[in-house]
């Protein structure tokens, strides 16, 4: 199969503002070379065993320079693979996308286009400002501020433009663009506001004329990076009417793998709430000698799954053993909670057990009230998981623990949270690895930021590490963790 790039725009701001054919692209590759400011679940979109490469930029220095991006991107494609460029916003707009796209010309090497929502739109609109509208802006006109020192010339041209003025990168030129603008002639009285959003360490939002608008952002603190608007649309905020929903205004940071933070997101954004991810934990499968054709052997066994992840990893082990899934049918399922039941129902089959509270000693309750003595039972969890559940069963059955999983922690997405943590209003734990993981890489919790752990262990995981205050689910399954978010909401007011 010949290899080919896709040079892909992420959009700018939640996973979900990718386009449908980049994140098509995005599910097929081979490789993926990213920037930053792209939201990390993106990055989970592609095959686990795509190849991920950092080449954004920090601090003003690349961590890749162009020309080696453009070596990588040749390099990896010529050898048949299947490679997305994957950059914020749109390629074409001050994203270097050009200078990729004529490095591939001449190659031989198929390339194609994938826009995406430029920041010079999105940030504006999620910040309620439209780069025209009727009556005050016909027209909007995007510059990059890094060469505004060279626009020597250009200033009395930009001051006569009745449309929105949109500068990209040009926080750190702020005093001098506002100065020579007005000493060009523009209004110092004209609406304007600096912008910090999508997927910005420090989203914030400053109005001000433009005169003010300076000094105000200093104050405020912003910080790159951050779009400057300048026009009477940027006086508008139209965001919307979310007052009505119970999370408006509060921001959620989660904990966990991927599947929960895709359970989690969409309920949270539909009340309201803004979300983002505090820590990451992958799912790496674990190899196993065990023999799985001998569960299709005719005797009855109980198999114990704690998890939604363990459900999906042992299906990927009976495919890939080619069972005959009628063949199971003197195999008993369990279950810790109904999340784990859902998970296992996707397979056509219904959990046999499951505990009336969703924790794993009541799980070997209900396991030793309920199976006869002798039966053979299988534990398919973590290899982290503890060894109390395994402890409680030994004394009555046939005990094989079988790790099918462990969770491989992303720096990245702690690294990308550490300058959020104090704007989150809540933190939610759901899994003591979740805990162990997070307060690896974060010493300790903001005050302001209120803690809810979906059970038990969870939260004696997270009094072994902190001493903040915080609240334990009802249940240990997502409605329960929604149910003490929106209680805590309320009484916060």
């Amino acid at each position: 199969m010949s290899g080919k790039v896709s040079l892909v725009g992420a959009g700018c701001g939640a996973a979900d503002l990718i386009t449908l054919r980049g994140l098509n692209r995005l599910q097929a590759c081979d490789v993926v070379v990213y920037d930053d400011l792209i939201a990390p679940e993106l990055l989970d979109a592609a095959p686990p065993e795509a190849e991920r490469i950092y080449a954004g930029k920090r601090y003003g220095k690349r961590a890749l320079p162009q020309e080696e991006i453009n070596r990588l991107l040749i390099d990896r494609a010529s050898q048949g693979m299947q490679v997305v460029r994957l950059k914020g916003g749109d390629p074409f707009v001050f994203g270097r996308g050009g200078e990729e796209a004529l490095a591939l010309d001449g190659t031989g090497i198929p390339y194609e286009l994938v826009p995406g929502i430029s920041s010079a739109i999105a940030i504006p609109e999620e910040a309620g400002i439209p780069v025209t509208h009727r009556g005050m802006s016909r027209s909007f006109h995007v510059i990059t501020a890094q060469t505004a020192q060279g626009l020597c010339g250009r200033w009395g041209e930009l001051a006569a433009l009745e449309g929105t003025l949109i500068f990209l990168m040009g926080l750190h030129a702020l005093p001098e663009l506002a100065e020579e603008l007005i000493r060009a002639g523009k209004d110092p009285a004209v609406p304007a506001a600096v912008l910090s959003g999508g997927n910005a360490p420090h989203p914030m939002a400053v109005r001000a004329p433009l005169s003010e608008l300076p000094a105000r952002a200093a104050a405020a603190g912003i910080q790159p990076p951050a779009v400057t608007v300048i026009g009477p649309v940027a006086a508008l905020a139209l965001t919307g009417n979310r007052s009505g929903l119970p999370l408006d205004g509060r921001t959620v940071a989660l904990t966990g793998t991927d599947a929960l933070a895709r359970e989690l997101t969409p309920a949270l954004l539909s009340l309201g709430a803004s979300v983002f991810r505090a820590q990451r934990s992958a799912i790496e499968p674990v190899e196993t000698a065990f023999p799985w054709q001998t569960l299709a052997d005719g005797q009855e066994r109980w198999l114990v799954l704690t998890s939604p992840n363990g459900v999906r990893m042992l299906w990927s082990h009976l495919r890939e053993a080619e069972i005959d899934l009628r063949r199971l049918h003197r195999c008993r399922f369990a279950v810790v909670g109904p999340g784990t039941g859902k998970a296992l129902a996707e397979y056509g089959i219904h959990p046999d057990l499951c505990p009336e509270i969703y924790t794993t000693a009541a799980l070997g309750e209900a396991l030793l009230e309920t199976v006869p003595a002798g039966i053979p039972v299988l534990l398919l969890r973590s290899a982290h998981a503890s060894s109390g559940l395994r402890q409680m069963l030994a004394g009555r059955f046939p005990v094989t623990e079988i790790p099918l999983y462990r969770l491989r922690d992303d720096p990245q997405t702690a690294a990308h949270a550490a300058g959020r943590l104090a704007e989150a209003d809540f933190l939610l734990f759901a899994s003591a690895s979740g805990v162990e993981l997070f307060f690896s890489h974060h010493s300790e919790v903001p005050d302001r930021v209120r803690c809810i752990c979906i059970g038990p262990v969870t939260g004696e995981a997270f009094a072994r590490r902190c001493a903040a205050p915080f609240l334990l689910a009802p249940r240990c399954d997502r409605e329960g963790l929604l149910s003490s978010l929106l209680q805590a909401a309320r009484e916060q007011g």
